[in-house]
């Protein structure tokens, strides 16, 4: 006997309508604007990978604009389906879910008595009450879940081949958006429904060496339509699935002027050739305590005082001892975060796909009006990358972004060792329009830091190398030291002995 749940009053489809929404965030972007009606589409995946989440959100999407939707399950039963929904503080009472389940007709005593899969159904028997379900209904969108026990009971591939195009056009005679979903269990190297559907979304899961499971999704296919290609990060959250379209900074530009933004500090400004110009990135590279991050914030101070907002996300640091360290120079953070100028995050790399990380960094700018963004560090960020050819593409796209929507953007870089020999875990130093040069160096007994700018694309600056301290009101620079050579080895020769100190003492 026929059985289907939930069967819920018809309401009209708004009219006009050609595009199906998934009710998922960052899906419709993806897709450039949703499923067309009346089509077929394939969701493929591994087991584990959100294929029933993203299948149970398209069809609260459709019951709340009122269309009639249809869950067909042929490998889950219907109380898996709403214990799943529950997880998610998901109400299905909306929804048909129809639990295609072998006749009693069909059981003898002792098949009764224990477990029986849809492969023992025959093919012409499992389409022919997904047929009845259908006409009962009469739904605007349909989930078959899942092909791959339709694939076991054709036995063969031909076979297969004419069962999903029967599928096909009994459903596009109805103008039903139908998404069929594939847990690709059998053979993988089946491409009979990629050829046969409107569109094909396949999703992939990863395992990291160390931290949870990653999620992205490809669109292999989509006729007719021009959308997102490559990979896109998502996440299964509580609530559903999350999609995060891969940042294409073409898109984004604003218009805005490129005036010059003073450090505060005239030492600074001289040696930056009168400051950072706005919508430009501004990279600072150094060994482990050279004063990255103070530098950093020294930015983030002059943009507050100038009444604009900004945002700092950390990486290897935790925000309580940032905050600590920050307040003898002068930078109170707590007091920025709670004015609501500052917007100041702990990024855990092991926790955080890149794709999350971009998202985050947009709606600081698009909704928050941030228009000074520092990023500490790289190093961090590379955490989160598959590899490094990753994380300069990536990099790459966030700073034109960011310099399109007229923010200036502040990366740090820890570099390896201490004096003399540096080496640099990731070299995107081209990247960056400005390039700030921090060192160490010993003289007459002391450990001491030096400060050079060696590039900056958007006009002249200063060649010479200034010493710095760190102290209660921020970073202080000297004059140029004249007085030495291979200061940015760290271990420079003396040449001027009246020189020593110089710097030290105006710093």
């Amino acid at each position: 006997m026929l059985k289907v749940a939930g069967f819920a009053a018809r309401a009209p489809r708004e009219a006009g309508t050609t595009q199906a929404d998934t009710g998922i965030a960052g899906l419709d972007d993806v897709l450039n604007g949703g499923f067309e009606r009346g089509r077929v589409f394939l969701l493929e995946g591994s087991p584990g990978t959100g294929k029933t989440t993203i299948a149970l959100q398209y069809l609260l999407a459709g019951a709340k604009h009122g269309e009639r939707c249809l869950y067909i399950t042929l490998s889950e039963t219907e109380d898996e389906l709403r214990s799943s929904a529950t997880s998610h503080d998901w109400n299905l009472d909306g929804l048909s879910v129809f639990e295609l389940v072998p006749p009693e007709s069909l059981l003898d005593e002792e098949q009764q008595q224990s477990l029986l899969y849809s492969s023992d159904l025959e093919l012409g028997e499992t389409t022919k009450r997904i047929f009845e379900a259908f006409e009962q209904m009469n739904p605007d969108r349909v989930i078959v879940d899942s092909l791959s026990e339709i694939r076991l009971l054709a036995q063969s591939s031909l076979r297969y081949r004419r069962q999903i195009l029967a599928l096909k056009h009994y459903f596009a005679k109805r103008n039903t958006t139908v998404l069929m979903l594939d847990d690709l269990t059998t053979d993988v190297n089946d491409k009979t429904v990629h050829s046969v559907a409107h569109g094909v979304i396949r999703l992939e899961e990863s395992a990291p060496e160390y931290g949870p499971e990653r999620r992205r999704l490809r669109v292999i296919k989509y006729r007719g339509r021009r959308f997102r290609g490559g990979f896109h990060d998502f996440a299964i959250e509580t609530g559903g699935v999350r999609v995060y379209p891969r940042l294409v900074s073409a898109e984004h530009r604003n218009n805005f002027d490129r005036t010059v933004i003073s450090t505060g500090n005239k030492p600074f400004d001289a040696l930056l050739g009168g400051g950072i110009e706005r919508s430009s990135s501004v990279l600072i590279l150094g060994p482990a305590g050279t004063g990255k991050s103070i530098t950093a914030l020294t930015f983030i101070k002059k943009a507050i005082e100038r009444g604009e907002c900004a945002a700092m996300f950390v990486f290897d640091e935790e925000l309580g001892l940032l905050i600590e360290r920050a307040r003898p120079i002068g930078i109170d953070l707590k007091a920025y975060v709670e004015s609501g100028k500052l917007i100041l995050e702990q990024v855990d790399a092991a926790e955080m796909t890149p794709g999350q990380f971009s998202a985050r960094v947009r709606s600081c700018v698009e909704d928050h009006g941030a228009r000074t963004v520092v990023i500490d560090s790289l190093n961090g960020y590379q955490a989160s990358m598959p590899g490094e050819h990753a994380l300069v593409l990536h990099v790459h796209e966030l700073l034109q972004y960011l310099n399109r929507q007229g923010a200036t953007t502040f990366l740090t870089v820890a570099q390896h060792g201490l004096l003399d020999q540096m080496s640099t875990p990731v070299d995107v130093t081209y990247l960056a329009d400005t390039v700030i040069l921090l060192r160490y160096f010993e003289a007459t007994g002391h450990v001491r830091r030096a400060m050079s700018v060696v590039k900056k694309r958007t006009g002249p600056h200063e060649d010479s190398i200034r010493e710095y301290r760190i102290g209660s009101e921020g970073v202080a620079l000297g004059e140029p030291l004249e007085g030495f050579q291979g200061i940015l080895r760290g271990i420079p020769i003396l040449i001027a002995p009246e020189a020593v100190g110089s710097g030290a003492k105006r710093a």
